[in-house]
């Protein structure tokens, strides 16, 4: 049986690159969006992908979700937490709905959404989650206080849940991306990413399909041995 895969924020960017790539190598792959309807069902008839809407950053919304999900596919045996929004301010002007709206978009739906599978995961002895962190919850960034706090806070999310799942055969990882040919970098001024490029060693921006080949291999049957760990993939631009 082909095993049901849940990506959050999963039907632009990163997220549509990583539902694409599961669902090629035999997922059932469900895709979860927040607002965008006209994307979502473009995606739905590019892809063959179901698309479910609900907030991640609302617990309940999470748990009809995947109940939902799990009766139409059956239960949920990876998850891949992706949905990230940025409201960029430096601190002495953010303001709390910045805040806020980051860290529980971006990290409390971690919880929301991994509390509504691993119930599931551990009893069935089997469970694959892949937090999507970020190169800017490593090494910071001037006007992210907010959005590096969550992805930094995903790392220690990813190493504690770790530890809780590994008798139970579920593995818990994190992929912190760098600078990546998407949407919300592309808006982003020329001149401000002519030096980010300047930045990274291989010279370029990473490819969305880039990130969803190490998901690919965090999530894989074969992938039991590794949790608790961080992939960066970011061109050499932060090595630790």
């Amino acid at each position: 049986m082909a095993r049901v895969a849940v990506v959050t924020g999963g039907t632009r960017g990163i997220g549509r690159a990583i539902s694409v790539a599961l669902k090629d190598v035999g997922y059932k792959v469900a895709a979860t969006y927040a607002g965008n309807d006209e994307a979502a069902q473009q995606f739905k008839s590019e892809t063959g992908i179901p698309v479910y809407k609900f907030d991640v950053a609302d617990f309940s919304a999470c748990t009809e979700g995947v109940k939902a999900i799990e009766a139409a596919l059956g239960p949920v045996e990876v998850l891949v937490n992706n949905a990230g929004i940025t409201r960029d301010a430096t601190m002495h002007r953010m303001r709390p709905d910045q805040w806020n709206n980051v860290i529980r978009t971006n990290l409390d739906s971690c919880f929301n959404m991994s509390r509504a599978v691993i119930e599931g995961m551990r009893g069935r002895g089997f469970g694959r989650i892949v937090n999507i962190s970020s190169i800017n919850g490593q090494a910071g960034q001037i006007g992210q206080t907010n959005y590096a706090a969550a992805k930094a806070g995903i790392q220690g999310f990813t190493k504690a849940l770790a530890q809780e799942g590994a008798s139970r055969g579920v593995t818990v990882n994190a992929v912190a991306p760098g600078y990546v040919e998407t949407d919300m970098v592309r808006a982003v001024p020329a001149n401000v990413m002519e030096q980010i490029v300047a930045r990274i060693p291989v010279g370029r921006l990473g490819k969305p399909e880039e990130i969803a080949r190490a998901v690919l291999f965090l999530a894989a049957d074969e992938a039991g041995f590794i949790t608790g760990s961080t992939l960066s993939i970011n061109g050499g631009q932060y090595m630790h």
